[in-house]
């Protein structure tokens, strides 16, 4: 007999013995169904019978209760219990709907039968009571007949209770017995199914055939979607099957080379990609800052597996800081000497475990050294930054092309801030006197005006000339001059506080702004600047070629001059002061 038809049978087999076990859980399921209504039965029954002897009770008292207080109140609540439990009774009546036997009923009317005389005799009470019949109310109901009956009413109620209960007891124990008949037909007929499929599938798996066939057929369709993840059979048969099972083997050992080769090509497309947009957001840097975040945002993603740091020489001191780091903890990184670095002295990417023994950097601590990554910024032959990389899967080759493509473009961007903000520098300063220019003014002054019309605040200028200044420049030459212009320059700046401004206004002039500051404050400024220029010592190839005194104008807005007019203001309150005999300070005339 033929593999196929065997498989049909015991399939035809399967689907009857199931369909049996099925039959068999749904009349289970009916049954235990029963088993639970005859619950639920019992349960509204055994509260209504509840509630109907609280109320016959309540009743009793609220009657009681009016016989003895003779208040309209409690006879109206009597009233209206009485009401609620004529409904109640009408409920109960109704119970041969909801499955009560006749017997179970008719001892329910003998209950109703004696609850009703009582409350009869309660409603003659109430009906004395309105009559002013105070005895024979309270003879009637606290009578040993009226107590009998009310006890006779409390056990027809338990009585029914008590037949109910058995009714359902056996309604329980019939369900229960068909329930576990029928599971266990169900768990029969689960036996049989199983051992059917048991049979079928040792008598395949002895021919040897089918099993084989199904996995490669399943091996074949998922290199078919290019899942190169499932496990080739290896078959040790030397048939038709073991070759198909070799070729198999073949095939997916190919594809899983093409597929490693694609996702390498697509690696390092994504990662070039990355570059190329993080060199085009570099180059719409205007600042250090901006820079740096343009790295911090990059650099992670084109070198996912290691954390790294971005280190930029500082001119003053010569060391280098962090000014960025990435996936890495949180830490501090000192600023350290640029001879410390291995990359920094040779000019070329450092990585001591790149080619077995080599010499750690100094800046790295010695338990990462074997695992970090130095790559320098160069920028016309002169180092200008750093960037080191923790490589935390030491077996995994660096990208080292990728190293120093991101540090040859960073390099690249910082050279050329670098060169912006010197040019920027050079614009907006005097080279002499390291002071802004006059180039800077208009738009610095104009700022300033506007914040202090926002704020409400003042503003003033003080406009500072160096007395005699041609004499001292034909006496001692231009270069002492120049002295002098640069020593001026060093006492302004350290008699203004933070917020002031100083530009060179022109040859030996000056201008102070000092935003915030009324015309006192401004006075008391130029008063300790012409005491600081008196009393300094101005020196020139050691000889002394003071004493040098200034000359001082002031002018506050908005008391002295408009916003338009504020610098010609203090350069008039300057000329009086020139012209009234120098070395002194003139406040310029109110507007208006």
């Amino acid at each position: 007999m033929r593999i196929a038809t065997i498989t049909n049978f015991a399939y035809i087999a399967t689907v009857v013995l199931t369909l049996t076990s099925g039959v068999a859980l749904f009349m289970a399921s009916n049954a235990e169904r029963a088993e639970r209504d005859a619950v639920a039965q019992n349960r509204v029954f055994d509260e209504l019978i509840d509630d109907l002897e609280r109320e016959a009770y309540a009743l009793t008292e609220l009657a009681r209760e009016a016989v003895i207080k003779k208040q309209p109140e409690v006879i109206q609540s009597w009233k209206t219990r009485q009401q609620q439990d004529i409904a109640l009774e009408n409920h109960l009546i109704a119970l041969r709907d909801r499955g009560a036997s006749d017997e179970e009923l008719l001892i329910l009317r003998d209950g109703l039968s004696t609850l009703d005389q009582l409350e009869d005799e309660q409603r003659i009470a109430i009906a004395d009571i309105e009559a002013g019949k105070t005895d024979e109310a309270m003879n009637l109901l606290y009578s040993a007949s009226y107590e009998e009956r009310l006890s006779e009413t409390e056990y027809r109620f338990a009585h029914f209770r008590s037949l109910a209960d058995q009714r359902v007891q056996r309604a329980i124990s019939d369900a229960t017995d068909r329930s576990l008949r029928l599971r266990t037909l169900s768990e029969i007929m689960v036996g049989l199914t199983a051992l059917l499929f048991l049979f079928v599938l040792g008598f395949i798996i002895k021919h040897r055939i089918l099993r084989p066939v199904v996995t490669l057929s399943d091996v074949v369709n998922r290199l078919a979607t290019q899942d190169y993840n499932v496990e080739a059979p290896v078959l040790a048969q030397v048939d038709e099957i073991g070759d198909m099972a070799q070729a198999i083997r073949i095939f997916r050992e190919n594809g899983l080379t093409r597929q490693r080769l694609e996702q390498e090509r697509d690696a390092e497309w994504a990662t070039r990609t990355l570059l190329a947009r993080m060199t085009q957001r570099l180059q719409g840097c205007d600042s250090h800052s901006a820079i740096f975040r343009v790295v911090s945002r990059f650099a992670p993603q084109i070198i996912p597996d290691m954390g790294g740091r971005l280190f930029v020489l500082n001119a003053r001191t010569k060391r280098m800081k962090c000014v960025a780091r990435w996936g890495l903890p949180p830490g501090e990184d000192a600023p350290f000497p640029a001879e410390h670095c291995w990359a920094l002295k040779r000019g070329q990417l450092h990585s001591p475990a790149k080619g077995g023994v080599d010499m750690p950097c100094e800046h790295i601590k010695p338990e990462l050294a074997s695992r970090a990554i130095c790559v320098p910024l160069n920028a016309q032959n002169k180092s200008i930054g750093l960037l080191t990389f923790d490589n935390y899967t030491p077996g995994k080759e660096p990208p080292y092309i990728y190293l120093e493509l991101l540090a040859e473009t960073l390099a690249l961007a910082l050279a050329n801030q670098i060169l912006r903000d010197t040019l920027t520098e050079r614009a907006m300063h005097d080279s002499l006197t390291g002071l802004l220019n006059r180039h800077s003014l208009d738009e610095t002054l104009r700022n300033m005006l506007d914040q202090a019309m926002v704020e409400g605040t003042t503003l003033s200028c003080l406009m500072v000339d160096v007395d005699y200044f041609k004499k001292l420049n034909d006496q001692y030459g231009h270069d002492a001059g120049d002295k002098v212009l640069r020593e001026l320059s060093r006492l302004i700046t350290e008699t203004l506080d933070e917020n002031s401004v100083a530009f060179r206004y022109g040859g030996e002039e000056f201008l102070l702004v000092l935003p915030g500051a009324d015309e006192l404050q401004a006075k008391k400024v130029a008063e300790t600047l012409l005491h600081n220029v008196l009393n300094h010592h101005m020196l020139y190839e050691s000889q002394d070629i003071g004493p040098v005194s200034v000359s001082i104008g002031l002018a506050t807005w908005p008391r002295h001059a408009r916003a338009d007019n504020l610098v010609r203001a203090a350069d008039l309150a300057l000329y009086l002061a020139k012209e009234q005999g120098r070395g002194q300070i003139v406040v310029a005339r109110s507007a208006g």
